[in-house]
Order: C-alpha cells, then structure tokens, then sequence
C-alpha cells in the first residue's frame, strides 16, 4: 500500500528541486509546467518517482518538457543544453534521457502538446486553426 505522505513528500522535493533549476536557468513558464507534470505523476496509480533517485526524476521532469517545447535548440529562448540539466542535478545524461522518454510516454506528450507547451509553442503550433469537419480537416473561421 502507498502511503500518501510518502508520495507528498517526494512531491514537494520534486517540486522544490525543478523550481529551483527553472528559477535559474529558464522561466517561470517552465516552473508551472514541471509542477503541473509532477502534480499528475503523484495521481498515477503506480506513482514512477517512488523509485530512484529524485535527482534523476527531476531533471527527467525538465528534460521531458522542455524536449517537447524546443528548449535544446541554440535558436530558441529559452536555451538549456541537456548537458546543463544534467550537469545541475549531478545526473548522467542516459538516464535522464531514458526517464524523459518514460514520462513522455506516460502522459502521451509530443510537440504542441495542449496540456504541456509553453504559450510560445501553442501559438505557434501549424495545427491550431485546423478542425476535422465530416472526416476532413478545415480551417476554423476566425
């Protein structure tokens, strides 16, 4: 049986741990984002972060967001290298990445995803005006 105040606990360290990185190396944007992702990790049924080191967890949580909103791109803002993310969580970047892909699979996250990009990528996502009208694809009036 989970007991609950294990999972909080573990939650707000993830919490504390994600805030601070994306305090200092991103925005504030990204701060809402990782506390909403770990908010619905704490609801699952099998809760992933009760295994594992929370420092892994925590920069998977970046990685995993922050890969579906272009922020290893040099031609975006905000840019954060993975090597950065790992380098502050003392991780190593293969595990982060394999712990990314499980969260990304876990909550079906992809690029332009509504629950999990930034206003920038929502805005700019090619898909947003498009609607599927009697099996085919339109564009909304404006």
């Amino acid at each position: 049986m989970i007991d609950k105040r294990d999972v909080q606990k573990i939650q707000n360290s993830l919490i504390e741990s994600t805030t601070a990185f994306c305090r200092t190396h991103i925005d504030q944007e990204y701060e809402t984002l990782c506390q909403k992702l770990i908010e619905k990790m704490a609801r699952k049924r099998t809760v992933p972060f009760l295994s594992g080191r929370i420092e892994i967890w925590a920069a998977a949580i970046v990685h995993a967001i922050g890969s579906i909103n272009f922020l290893f791109d040099k031609s975006t803002q905000p840019y954060v290298s993975t090597d950065a993310i790992c380098k502050h969580f003392g991780v190593s970047k293969s595990t982060v990445a394999q712990k990314a892909k499980i969260i990304r699979d876990m909550f079906k996250m992809q690029y332009y995803d509504p629950q999990f990009s930034t206003k920038h990528m929502a805005d700019a996502n090619p898909f947003a005006d498009l609607t599927l009208v009697n099996g085919f694809l339109v564009y909304r009036n404006s």
